[in-house]
């Protein structure tokens, strides 16, 4: 975790002296290891400093090439250093260090903008290419460094963060509403969008070039959808799951200090951390060491705690895991957030991990690793029946039905098939007309309709809906890929990521993600959806291949936590204030009778659904403007 800001105007004008300096000082919890700058006439780069392993220690950033005709900042590392290493030495490149930065300047040198192609890791950069009067900018594959930038027209300006950009003079902070209608509805669709009209994110996989025509982002990498199964056996499908879950972890590790691991009890971050501790044993892991940390929820929080999952872990690998009480802030320190970060101030349960990090970070710890990831790409669905299906393939479709009808009963089966079967392959209008049909007939309450909004903003929330391409009208090779899709696409994960990140840099730890490894990701839209969810058994390649490294209490874990009571503890005392002096202050956005409605709708079900998620946007909304 470090963050990065540049400013290179197009007019022939200089940058003016202290520009790029407010932006960095408006970071500057991102650099507890220094910040710098360059400054270069029309350009000026800066960079806060975190050092998370032994070759960031000979990182100097903005670094420059021998004759300046080159300038990179970059917040991030290269986890396959040692291949990208030997390529350029192959490709005759001088390396003056052994750090990521200069790998990746030297990439640039060598292959210009196709440098990605030989890049894997977590990286936001920009490089300043004096000979084509162009800045070069990259986010990594799935987007877990952030990146946003702003052009005018004559200026082209970055950071890592939104308040960087807002302490430019010119830069001013207008609302963008059709980003507050999206959090207002808890419907999530713009990727590349802000809160602020005009400041915009470099979306995950995209690199861009901007010039004096201004900025041009494209994609650069997307899972293949049509890659052929790598298998026909299920027992090669799950050890290769298994060496790439090793090296994805063993990558995520290298640091020059304690790696520290989120272990909550669930199968994904019990994974992470059983993997780490098989790997530190085999003298494979590029740390010095592991710690495990999780939140200690009391009893009277229900649902949420998972202290006894967790300690099992623990006694299973013969190592303590660090018990913190969950972060509870108050709604004034939400509020202050929005005000200083000029942001969404989060979701309660985002918040949880703060003292968790904080304490980690205190122990020495810069790096941390979770699990997430894992109900993104391992979780599985019975849309195995579609695919079987689609393929002919009745040998998988009898095996498939056996197996679901011994675990839920011969109808259960029989109605998953016609559901997850049959349905998906009919032509989409006609699942269009059945959808509507069954909503009709069930009478069920949806969110669709934002009773809870103004009309101008139920119409602009509509115009945003109207404007994304469904997953369903993508060309799949598989059925079950379009969910996969869905997650990929997600805005709100994006945008709920970003905001963990910014937590994490207060706390001075740089959060890895191992399970959202891009190779993990491709092998998941290559592999059968029957491989993900068999029976009763969710993530049931995931299980398998860790059979021997896990202890049997978790492997054999089906419920997860649920966080509500964070969001509850809250939302209870608030009814006077979101239906009655928000509707009213709010009137351009919201409808009060609807609020009112709302929140009914929230006392019915406090403990999970849609009202809960909206109500906390609409405080959110009220804080952030």
């Amino acid at each position: 975790m470090s963050g990065i800001a540049g400013i290179v105007r197009f007019d022939g004008a200089p940058v003016a002296a202290g520009l790029v300096e407010t932006m960095t000082a408006a970071m500057a919890h991102r650099g507890p290891d220094g910040i710098s700058h360059w400054l270069g006439g029309a350009a000026a780069l800066g960079q806060c400093m975190l050092a998370t392993t032994a070759e960031s220690l000979e990182e100097r950033q903005p670094l420059a090439n021998e004759d300046a005709s080159l300038v990179l900042v970059m917040d991030g590392r290269v986890d396959n250093w040692e291949e990208l290493r030997r390529a350029l030495l192959a490709e005759g490149t001088a390396l003056r260090n052994r750090s990521d930065a200069e790998l990746v300047l030297r990439a640039y040198e060598a292959w210009g903008r196709d440098c990605l192609r030989h890049i894997d890791g977590d990286f936001a950069l920009a490089v300043w290419d004096t000979r084509q009067r162009a800045v070069f900018c990259a986010r990594d594959r799935m987007g877990n460094k952030p990146f946003h930038y702003h052009w005018d027209g004559n200026t082209f300006a970055f950071a890592s963060e939104l308040r960087a950009l807002l302490a430019l003079p010119w830069v001013r902070p207008i609302p963008n509403e059709g980003m507050l209608a999206e959090y207002l509805a808890a419907e999530m669709y713009a990727r590349d969008e802000t809160v602020w009209s005009g400041i915009l994110r470099l979306v995950a996989a995209h690199r861009m070039t901007a010039g004096a025509k201004g900025p041009r982002p494209e994609c650069y990498w997307e899972p293949d959808l049509w890659a052929p199964p790598p298998f026909r056996r299920d027992e090669d499908y799950i050890d290769h799951y298994r060496e790439l879950l090793a090296d994805s972890v063993r990558r995520a590790s290298r640091s020059h200090r304690p790696v520290a691991v989120e272990v909550s009890g669930g199968l994904d971050s019990s994974a992470v951390f059983c993997m780490a501790e098989h790997l530190r044993r085999r003298s494979e892991l590029p740390a010095p060491g592991i710690q495990g940390y999780t939140l200690a929820f009391t009893d009277a929080d229900g649902e949420a705690g998972e202290l006894a999952y967790a300690r099992a872990v623990g006694e299973y690998l013969g190592l303590p895991i660090h018990e913190i009480p969950p972060s509870r802030p108050p709604l004034p320190w939400f509020a202050e957030r929005a005000r200083v970060e000029r942001d969404f101030p989060g979701f309660p349960n985002a918040t949880m991990g703060l003292g968790l990090w904080r304490q980690a970070a205190a122990q020495g710890v810069r790096v941390a690793l979770s699990g997430i990831g894992g109900d993104q790409w391992l979780q599985g669905s019975r849309l195995y029946y579609a695919e079987a299906l689609a393929l002919r393939q009745w040998g998988t479709l009898h095996d498939c039905l056996k197996t679901d009808a011994a675990a839920f009963g011969t109808r259960r089966a029989a109605g998953w098939l016609v559901r997850h079967g049959l349905f998906p392959l009919l032509p989409l209008a006609s699942q269009a007309r059945l959808r509507r049909l069954v909503q009709r007939l069930r009478g069920r309450e949806t969110p669709t309709a934002c009773y809870w909004l103004s009309p101008p903003m139920r119409e602009m929330i509509g115009q945003r809906r109207a404007r994304v391409l469904p997953p369903s009208r993508r060309p799949v090779c598989r059925a079950g890929q379009r969910e996969l899709l869905e997650s990929l696409d997600d805005a709100f994960s994006a945008q709920a990521m970003e905001g963990v990140e910014r937590l994490c840099a207060h706390a001075g730890i740089e959060m890895r993600y191992p399970l959202q490894d891009p190779r993990l990701v491709q092998y998941a839209f290559s592999t059968p959806e029957r491989l993900r969810l068999r029976g009763g058994r969710t993530k049931y390649l995931h299980v398998r291949a860790l059979q021997d490294l896990m202890p049997r209490v978790i492997l054999e874990r089906r419920d997860k936590a649920i966080f509500s009571i964070v969001f509850r503890e809250h939302l209870d005392a608030m009814q006077e204030a979101l239906t009655g002096l928000l509707s009213t202050k709010r009137a351009a956005w919201l409808d009060p009778d609807g609020m009112a409605r709302l929140f009914r709708a929230y006392l019915d079900y406090p403990q999970a659904g849609w009202p809960l998620w909206i109500l906390w946007g609409v405080f959110g909304c009220d804080t952030i403007y």
